[in-house]
């Protein structure tokens, strides 16, 4: 599933290619024809492109905004114009071409058109946590939302509610509970708030870097390296299933004791 911070990429990469660019054409899915979104969007433009969490918002004027939302197979491209795709059109959903670009989303089963008043206070969106990548990311928002949550709920499966804290996915998750030293099995209440912040500052740089176009981490340090040496103190990296949706987390029993 792509994470915060490739969205967050994503929106950058969008809004250089279309804000204060003219639009010459938007195309959609057949899935999509009887929303007429070409002849609802024609002749609007993009004034700004937005990431909150793993959430996209392309807003059109006149009150429209294009909602997306890409779950584990979707995906956005930004390509000069009559360039190769990196996927099959036959996958492309949506499609906004300027002069210079081709703006296409391949898949992904939320996108939608609605208002910039619903989506600001759609309930899917409004109950989101603080941004881990947002200038202003509130901290004690974050702690307040975690306060809020199952005290005996392991704090891996806590920092990956997209309610406590939006953005984080699996593999930032892992990361951050090795960096800041922490089991991920431990209940959320016997976690300080000091430790709950440590894993937060840990990847919240190295998510920014990777949005900006810095990569993501070359050498993780447990993410998907089940059975594999640690690299700080060689013991075997472990792996199970955690939370409801039993998504698999990796740790290192000696460092995360």
């Amino acid at each position: 599933m792509p994470e915060g911070d490739t969205i967050y990429g994503a929106a950058q990469r969008i809004r250089d290619a279309l804000v204060g660019k003219e639009i010459a054409s938007i195309e959609t899915h057949g899935r999509f024809a009887r929303d007429r979104w070409p002849e609802r969007l024609g002749g609007r433009a993009v004034r700004s492109v937005e990431s909150k969490g793993k959430h996209l918002f392309i807003r059109f004027d006149g009150d429209l905004t294009l909602h997306s939302h890409l779950r584990m197979n979707g995906w956005w491209g930004v390509y000069p114009r009559g360039r190769r795709w990196g996927k099959s059109p036959r996958r492309a959903w949506l499609v906004i071409r300027t002069e210079d670009h081709d703006v296409v989303q391949f898949g992904g089963p939320v996108l939608e058109l609605m208002t910039d008043s619903r989506s600001r206070f759609d309930r899917r969106i409004a109950q989101l946590g603080p941004d881990i990548l947002a200038d202003d990311f509130d901290e004690l928002r974050f702690i307040r939302r975690l306060r809020e949550d199952d005290p005996t709920r392991g704090i891996g499966d806590a920092l990956l509610d997209q309610r406590n804290l939006c953005g984080i996915g699996n593999l930032w998750k892992a990361e951050a509970c090795f960096l800041a030293g922490l089991d991920p099995w431990r209940a959320v209440g016997e976690v300080s708030d000091e430790e709950a912040l440590a894993a937060v500052r840990a990847v919240r740089p190295l998510m920014l870097r990777s949005g900006q176009g810095g990569g993501h981490v070359r050498d993780r340090f447990v993410f998907e390296r089940s059975g594999r040496p640690c690299r700080r103190c060689g013991t075997r990296i472990r792996a199970r299933g955690q939370g409801d949706d039993n998504r698999t987390t990796y740790w290192c029993p000696t460092c995360q004791a």
